[in-house]
């Protein structure tokens, strides 16, 4: 089985290392990969942003199964143009990617089918939404419409907090292109979750939970990121509260899907508040996250590649899951400004010597290989994961790794997985 894995990041490297791991695989190929990612899959140039550059790809390639890791292929359609032709290809259509790509689009989908989430409005020009901003109790939050790498969603603790934001979201000021919409949220409160569910359009099979840490410093502060480190444990969520999870969320938004004939095939992504009230949904996304998915693949010991693909043939009730038990983490090493502007093609030492720590993997997100040294590439340069019997056996071996790898202005945060080492 030959498999096209689309994307270049560090998500990406988990999908091809897991893939690569079926006995029933013997060819991966990334589009267009990273430095990182060629140690694992045959890396091929291509434009993420150009449908007709993928679909070349995909002819010249011919996978028996192609998998799109990020988000702006699927908003733009690759899945429908693959599925006109005939081709397997894990991922939502650009139809049933809307769950992502449009929050206004997701929060009206959740008041339909009744998925619990926070009371909202749709704004649609800066005076209806400085109006419905009247609304709401303080702090609120304010969320671009489209997608915006993870820095949309802007919690306000103030009006005159709220109202800049409005304004800057609508000018273009702070993403760099006007939006047409925004959404206005109450804040809820309580510990975010990360629940992924697969899907073959009619059956929802969830993966081990996760927790994202988005805030670029330690204690969660400073600005929203992509991601700066992500954990999975068994203790996240017992029996009783993934089953209510799976029934009232996930295999609701399914069979929302599928009623209004937009069938949801490949990974839904519920990112959850567990309120005092009980779970809320934050946002779904129409892909892997990035970084959970460097934490969650690690810990899957059952067959990714057939997952996938019975996901794709609407056969996943007959897939088993089996996964490791204990823990994983894994931490993101960043380069200095991100997640503004960073400097990049700075030389990465010490990437061997953090790989002999026991039960580490290292995940590339912005890198490139020149001339055999590998050199940053982007904001997020690395995925340090590691799996243990506890989170603290996990962390310890990712910390440990994670000293011996430096680059010129390295950043990363020393408190991953910190609530749960409060808690416990």
């Amino acid at each position: 089985m030959k498999v096209l894995v689309v994307g270049g990041g560090g998500r990406e490297h988990a999908l091809c290392a897991a893939i690569r791991r079926s006995p029933r695989v013997n060819d991966v190929v990334c589009a267009p990969g990273n430095g990182g990612i060629a140690s694992v899959a045959r890396c091929v140039a291509v434009n993420q942003k150009d449908v007709d550059d993928l679909l070349r790809v995909v002819s010249a390639e011919k996978p028996d199964l192609t998998v799109v890791g990020p988000e702006l292929p699927l908003a733009l359609g690759l899945v429908d143009e693959m599925q006109l032709r005939g081709l397997a290809v894990f991922g939502p259509t650009r139809e049933a990617a809307l769950l992502e790509t449009s929050k206004a689009h997701a929060k009206r989908f959740m008041q339909r089918h009744t998925i619990p989430t926070a009371n909202y409005a749709v704004c649609e020009s800066r005076q209806e939404a400085q109006e419905a901003l009247e609304m709401f109790h303080l702090p609120v939050v304010i969320k671009a419409d489209g997608l915006a790498s993870g820095k949309g969603v802007l919690i306000c603790e103030n009006k005159q907090a709220a109202e800049q934001a409005i304004a800057g979201l609508f000018t273009g000021e702070l993403l760099g292109m006007a939006e047409k919409t925004v959404v206005i949220e109450e804040h809820l409160t309580g510990e975010e979750l990360s629940f992924l569910v697969l899907s073959d359009g009619k059956r929802a099979v969830p993966l081990v939970p996760a927790q994202d840490h988005k805030r670029i410093g330690e204690g969660d502060t400073g600005l929203n990121t992509g991601g700066m480190g992500a954990y999975s444990t068994d203790a996240m969520l017992d029996v009783q509260m993934t089953e209510w999870i799976l029934h009232h969320i996930a295999q609701k938004a399914i069979d929302g899907m599928a009623a209004e004939e937009t069938p949801f095939v490949g990974v839904l992504y519920c990112g959850l508040m567990m309120t005092a009230k009980g779970p809320m949904v934050l946002e779904f996304n129409a892909r892997f996250g990035d970084p959970e998915t460097q934490a969650i693949l690690p810990r899957m010991e059952s067959d990714m590649a057939e997952a996938l693909e019975a996901c794709v043939e609407g056969r996943l009730s007959e897939t088993e899951f089996r996964w490791k038990p204990g823990a994983s983490a894994c931490v993101v090493a960043a380069s200095r400004g991100y997640p503004g502007t960073c400097d990049v093609w700075l030389p990465i030492a010490g990437l061997e010597d953090a790989a002999q720590v026991p039960g580490v993997e290292i995940f590339h997100a912005g890198t490139t290989l020149e001339g055999g040294q590998y050199r940053t590439a982007g904001g997020r340069v690395l995925g340090v994961t590691a799996t243990g019997a506890t989170l603290e056996e996990a962390l310890g071996s990712v910390y440990e790794a994670m000293g011996r790898i430096s680059f010129d202005g390295m950043v990363y945060r020393r408190d991953i997985g910190h609530r749960a080492l409060k808690k416990a």
